[in-house]
């Protein structure tokens, strides 16, 4: 099932969340399974589907980051298990951004938002395009190694948190 097509949304690496709960809600309200008690055992069940398809989407796109990542396997660019290699350079930015924090947990995160508004303002032309459409190859290379870069950013945070 294509959460796009379900949604009535544009397939982008980005979406415009403004509606979304409501559209969520407006969703729900057809294909909720408490809407179909007295209905036949499969009418229930493709309700059932339905609705956790509903929440399923709507969890992804709440999710800037979760919305990348599922417009990117839909494009076939990344899988679950995919292990991909991150560039040298960035590796070493990495090492030199975990060696300069001392300890100190809150300069340590403030580098890495730092470093991760860096990499966003690289990509944001792909992320919100001024008339969305079709990417290069190249683009879309591109925005694979932003999501794998930002995930990695993300571990630093959590390990930082605990």
């Amino acid at each position: 099932m294509n959460y796009y097509e379900l949604f009535g949304l544009p397939a982008s690496p980005s979406i415009d969340r403004t509606d979304l709960s409501k559209k969520y809600f407006e969703l729900q309200k057809k294909s909720h399974p408490d809407f179909y008690t007295n209905e036949s055992e499969e009418e229930k069940e493709n309700a059932l589907v339905q609705s956790a398809a509903i929440n399923k989407a709507f969890m992804i796109f709440k999710d800037p980051d979760k919305t990348i990542e599922y417009y990117l396997q839909l494009k076939g660019i990344i899988t679950s298990d995919e292990k991909y290699q991150l560039p040298p350079d960035f590796l070493m930015e990495m090492m030199e951004l975990n060696e300069s924090f001392d300890g100190d947990e809150e300069q340590a995160a403030q580098h890495v938002a730092e470093f991760e508004r860096s990499l966003e303002d690289e990509v944001s032309p792909l992320l919100f395009p001024e008339h969305p459409g079709t990417f290069t190859p190249a683009e879309l290379q591109q925005m694979k190694a932003y999501y794998y870069k930002k995930k990695y950013l993300k571990r630093i945070l959590e390990r930082l948190d605990d």
